[in-house]
């Protein structure tokens, strides 16, 4: 009951499985494709928050806070600082950020220290817009904690 697999039978199995695999690939790729528009929040970008994705990457702020769970583990994770600052509503929170931002570095003791950035009040805006805008993105329930 011993069978051999000839050369052609190996060749079959290599080849179907390969175009199988090509088949899985592509269909989860259409999948994908068809889904990032509604997940991304693309139609709610405006000027503000591309000017705080520059303004992001300009500070690299990423090298210190992760956003979606890309960055750096320094500082806190970013995406759902909206939600997690309890904020009402935007104004709220654009109030909150400018305060916040004024007051770095905090001079409270065995605390990471943020470094003064010397943002005008434009940009801070449009950084909390950006930071908002990122709130409302859908990554699949990132961060599991309101924490980060």
């Amino acid at each position: 009951m011993t069978e051999r697999i000839t050369k052609s039978m190996a060749k079959n199995i290599y080849y179907g499985g390969g175009l199988f695999a090509l088949l899985i690939f592509l269909g989860l790729s259409f999948d994908t494709v068809q889904q990032i528009p509604e997940r991304s929040n693309e139609v709610n970008m405006t000027e503000s928050v591309v000017a705080g994705k520059a303004l992001w990457e300009k500070n690299n702020c990423v090298g210190c806070h992760t956003l979606i769970g890309e960055g750096a583990y320094y500082a806190p994770e970013l995406m759902n600082v909206f939600n997690r600052r309890g904020a009402s509503d935007e104004t709220t929170f654009k109030g909150y950020m400018q305060g916040w931002m004024a007051a770095q570095p905090l001079s409270e003791p065995n605390r990471r220290k943020m470094p003064q950035f010397h943002l005008s009040t434009e940009e801070v805006d449009n950084l909390s817009d950006f930071l908002i805008w990122t709130s409302k993105v859908n990554a699949n329930k990132w961060p599991p904690t309101i924490e980060g």
